[in-house]
């Protein structure tokens, strides 16, 4: 949820509310003392600023009504009040007893300082393309994964969740798009500087979300950043009394959007329709019609809705928190925990003494302790990490729904009324699945530390700064599957004509009646990491400004493998500001991976950037009221990806052992030979990729409202891959790799944000954002047979669609005999078929050789990852309500959903697929239209019309409502009296509702077949509360 500033200023007046004023530590012998209060402009007390004599690091913090009492050494000092998010005041005290403060909301300050790579930067000074994201506003949602929370946040950031069950359930993003036909496209996530997954910590845990995304900002990474970074700042202990916060929410949730299918009554009936125009006799009786749609003998005449059977109509989910956070001028503390429990809407047997349905919990935890050792040295103490829980059936759970969607409701019952379970050919028991097979448990943990010691160096020379950084990381898991499966039957062919029984068809496997006992362990993998940090940031004649970095890491990663995964490098930073105007920056990354030979291991990769703030000229000055801030940046650097598909060291050439010589008058004896198989690649290198990125960043009105604006353009060069060309003659048992692939990637970004008060009482909060990415393929090494031609894919995009080009559906006009499927002459003949009647798909012969086949396939639509992906929002304040929502929508972006025959009747093979209930809108004899969903259906395999191809291209943009929340905050006055400072509660709702042109299932589910014939993307209503003392 985006949180707004009023709401945000409520939270830190509650989350101090019941302290006290904190005395400091003051000379024993001092006397003095001043009070006073602070507000805020419209006479709101702040209650947690701090206020300090100047020159001194200690100080007290106002009450719950802003009041504040401090220990002065003498009436002549200066009082500092400092308050996030409003403008810092200094005051003389000049003899007085009471001062009383008024602070200005300052909208700047609360982005002043941002995390950049290995360090910190002031944001005015800041050339490279960063984004920062308020943390409150991943807490959206009831998902345990935080990278569900992305899409439409963060501008830059390109994501995508393809699927909703439990505990897999991520979504997959990149930053600025996709440019490598590798699979690791993803962005490098480093927690407190660490290397971690992006999901394996709570929302709650989170003080700082920063996303590096050209090279000024990712070079210091090297061969690691190619990809972009995101960094994250887990929180930290503040000086003052304890503060506690607890938050809970509990969820019920549904499926968004699931496949509707036809009942057995109204399958049957469309079956005998498919029959009769193909001049056959009809499938099924009227008896059988009648007896399926008025559920007669439902052993015999079954007719089950799959869906409803494996699945209940809710599922749920809660998540609850505690972050605890104080400390004094020496020793300060953060924690926080969380626990996740979700269960999934898979149904379980509740006559089975086991419970197979979905069911997960997770328990985060993270403790952070700084101590100042000295006035100069501090200590850091990071442990964090978390337990997980996993319990479900063994079976997978994509392909239990990939059988419900696709048997038929005649096929069988779930269960007979005897107690038996029934499969048919090529098709499994959903039911039996989901319910019958047992369970299995899989439990996994990982411990995070991270130990660092920071000593400032001033007594050497101002602004130098030292950092040692030591962290050790160790994930685990184990799992135990208590599996058994019952008898299964071919389906019941009748019953007894004298004692009514049921007549099963013949035993088809013979099952275990016993929980089985398996377990297993994964050693899983530990990670090392050391580094060192020399940094210098100082301020000359009071204009010239000069921040510096210097640093080494080392990594070791084992997964277990016979060698563990190991990079180690420098970076540095230079950057130099002239009067706030004028900034120009130089980053390097000098590092590398022993993936490469000796000689090949290590990579340079430097960035420049330059920024001009505009506004802060004097001729700007006069616009100041109007344009308050103008700033203009561009960057040009390097980047490495070191992380190769297929092989690790591909630079070696791997000999295999085989009985390759065998000989004798039988060939009885053999003697082993070695053979050369894949060929090393002596001079592999990483990937480098070139990033250009020019940014315009637009203040107005006090930056009430701000607008950004980033054109980018990246180019990848030297993508490892396979060769396609290479002499046969050379002898190469599988193609070699090759640096070769070249791909350029281009787009913008833009985002806006509005805050305004609007009245004392109402206040106004927007944002929006929006990313465009489109890449274009240069270089492949594709077969020459292809370059130049509509089958090249030079020229198109990564993971570009290809099927065959529809023209229409043939008429009778295109036959000489159409009974017969006799085309005319100069009509192309169908190849994946032996005839064609009318009502089938006629594609185009794209080098008009007369025939229709995979010659004929050409990139069609676009690509099924989002090319544009945006998101807007507004929240609202209102005294004590506050709502909040946000949307957030796709573009650009296909499948190909007929290409695996599962709702065509007879599907590939010789099972019978189900049927969509959209059935009615197809080719028939008596309607032969073109403007149908369906091409003429059969109750065989009809390969012709399951081609990948332009007709079943399905254009899968959406906008999703994602979020929508109403809060209702109780009175400070009504609270106090219970010791709170905050309690806050608010309903909300995710994923309610979607707006797309497909209308199927969910735009945004995919499988491997494009079908969405997997665990459904869920909805949720919930319900929760929030709570500081």
């Amino acid at each position: 949820m985006v949180q707004i500033l009023k709401f945000r200023k409520y939270m830190r007046k509650c989350l101090v509310a019941s302290l006290l004023v904190i005395p400091c530590q003051v000379n024993a012998q001092t006397a003095l003392s001043v009070s006073g209060s602070v507000a805020d402009t419209h006479g709101e007390p702040l209650i947690g600023a701090t206020v300090r004599t100047s020159g001194s690091s200690s100080g007290v913090i106002t009450d719950i009504d802003g009041h504040f009492s401090i220990n002065v050494k003498s009436l002549r000092d200066t009082l500092y009040v400092s308050y996030i998010g409003y403008e810092a005041q200094r005051e003389p005290i000049a003899g007085r007893k009471v001062l009383n403060f008024t602070l200005q909301e300052d909208m700047g300050k609360l982005g002043e300082v941002i995390v950049v790579g290995y360090g910190t930067q002031k944001k005015e000074s800041v050339v490279g393309a960063i984004t920062t994201i308020n943390p409150d506003r991943l807490k959206s949602g009831t998902s345990r994964s935080l990278s569900n929370n992305l899409a439409g946040q963060v501008p830059g950031i390109i994501a995508v969740q393809r699927s909703g069950e439990p505990g897999y359930d991520n979504s997959s993003f990149w930053i600025r798009g996709i440019s490598t036909f590798q699979s690791s496209r993803n962005p490098l996530v480093l927690v407190d500087g660490i290397e971690r997954s992006l999901n394996d910590i709570d929302p709650n845990e989170i003080e700082s979300f920063s996303v590096l995304k050209d090279a000024a900002a990712s070079a210091v990474y090297g061969v690691r950043g190619a990809n972009g970074v995101i960094l994250i700042n887990t929180k930290r202990g503040r000086i003052g009394k304890p503060t506690v916060n607890v938050t809970f929410e509990s969820a019920v949730t549904q499926p968004t959007k699931l496949p509707d299918f036809v009942n057995g009554a109204k399958y049957m009936e469309v079956m005998n329709s498919i029959a009769a125009e193909s001049g056959k006799r009809p499938i099924y009786s009227d008896e059988q019609i009648y007896n399926t749609r008025y559920h007669l003998d439902t052993d015999i005449y079954p007719d089950v809705n799959w869906l409803d059977v494996i699945t209940k109509d809710y599922a749920s989910n809660n998540h609850a928190t505690i972050d605890v956070n104080g400390g004094s001028d020496i020793i300060r503390y953060s924690l926080v925990g969380a626990y996740y429990g979700e269960s999934g809407i898979l149904a379980r047997d509740k006559s089975q003494s086991w419970d197979s349905s979905l069911r997960l919990h997770r328990y985060n935890m993270r403790s952070n302790v700084d101590i100042n050792i000295t006035p100069t040295t501090l200590l850091r103490f990071n442990i964090g990490g978390y337990l997980q829980s996993r319990r479900g059936t063994p079976e997978s759970i994509d392909d239990i729904f990939n059988q419900a969607f696709t048997i038929t409701p005649i096929a069988h019952p779930a269960q007979y009324s005897n107690g038996k379970f029934a499969r048919v050919v090529y098709r499994e028991n959903p039911y039996v699945l989901a319910t019958q097979r047992g369970y299995r448990t899989m439990n996994s943990s990982k411990i995070e530390s991270l130990f660092a010691l920071e000593q400032d160096l001033k007594f050497i020379t101002p602004g130098l700064k030292f950092k040692g950084t030591f962290s050790f990381d160790s994930y685990s898991s184990n799992y135990v599957t208590r599996a058994k499966w019952p008898d299964m039957y071919n389906p019941a062919v009748g019953r007894n004509a004298v004692t009514g029984e049921l007549e099963m068809g013949a035993l088809d496997t013979e099952g275990q009646d016993y929980l089985g006992y398996e377990k297993g362990a994964d050693w899983g993998n530990k990670s090392t990491y050391l580094e060192f940090n020399f940094s210098y940031n100082r301020t000359f004649a009071e204009k010239h400004t000069v921040d510096a970095m210097f640093m080494g890491n080392w990594r070791n990663y084992d997964d277990g493998s016979k060698q563990p995964y190991r990079n180690q490098g420098f970076a540095g930073r230079f950057s130099y500001n002239y009067a706030s105007k004028y900034i120009a920056e130089f980053n390097f990354g000098y590092n590398g991976s022993e993936n490469f030979a000796k000689g090949k291991r290590y990579g340079f990769f430097p960035s420049v950037a330059a920024g001009w703030i505009i506004s802060e000229e004097k001729f700007m000055q006069k616009l100041r009221p109007v344009l308050s801030k103008a700033k203009i940046r561009v960057s040009y650097g390097l980047a490495g990806n070191s992380s190769l598909d297929g092989r690790r060291f591909a630079y070696l050439s791997e000999i295999s052992t085989t009985d390759a010589y065998e000989f004798g008058y039988n060939k009885e004896w053999s003697i082993k030979g070695k053979w050369e198989g894949a060929i090393g690649v002596p001079e592999l290198t990483w990937e480098t990729v070139h990033k250009t990125d020019a940014g315009l960043e637009l203040g107005f009105f006090n930056d009430a409202l701000q607008v950004q604006f980033d054109y980018f353009k990246e180019q990848r060069r030297d993508i490892f891959m396979k060769r396609s060309n290479y002499p046969a003659s050379a002898g190469f048992s599988e193609a070699p790799w090759a640096n070769i692939g070249k791909v350029d990637n281009n787009g913008f970004e833009a985002y806006l944000t509005l805050n305004k008060q609007l009245t004392r009482d109402f206040f106004l909060s927007a944002q929006a954002n929006v990313t465009y990415a489109k890449n274009k393929i240069l270089e492949n090494d594709e077969a020459i047979s292809k370059r130049g031609t509509y089958r090249s894919t030079i020229g198109r995009s990564v993971g570009q669609l290809e099927g065959l080009v529809a023209e229409r559906l043939f008429t009778n006009d295109d036959f000489i005999d159409p009974d017969k499927g006799i085309l005319k002459p100069g009509v192309p003949i169908q190849s994946y078929t032996s005839t064609v009647r009318p009502g089938d798909i006629k594609y185009r012969d794209l080098n008009a050789d007369g025939v229709i086949d995979a010659l004929d396939i050409t990139a069609i639509g676009g690509t099924t990852d989002p090319r544009l992906i945006y998101g807007f929002g507004v929240n609202l304040v209102y005294k004590y309500f506050d709502l909040g929502m946000l949307f957030q929508g796709n573009g650009c972006t296909w499948q190909i959903i007929g290409r695996s025959q599962d709702f065509l009747p007879g599907g590939g093979n010789s099972a019978t697929g189900n049927i969509l209930s959209n059935v009615d809108d197809r080719w028939t004899v008596d309607k032969p239209s073109q403007n149908v969903f369906y091409p003429r259906l059969t109750a065989g395999p009809n390969a012709n019309n399951s081609q990948a191809s332009t007709w079943w291209l399905k254009d899968m943009s959406m906008l999703r409502m994602k979020e929508i929340e109403i809060g209702y905050s109780l009175p400070k006055n009504l609270i106090a009296e219970i010791y709170l400072s905050k309690a806050r509660l608010y309903l909300r709702g995710t994923n309610l509702l979607t707006f797309s042109k497909f209308k199927l299932w969910d735009p945004e589910v995919t499988s491997s077949n494009s079908n969405g014939l997997r665990y459904p993307i869920m909805k949720s209503f919930s319900m929760g509360i929030e709570i500081a003392f």
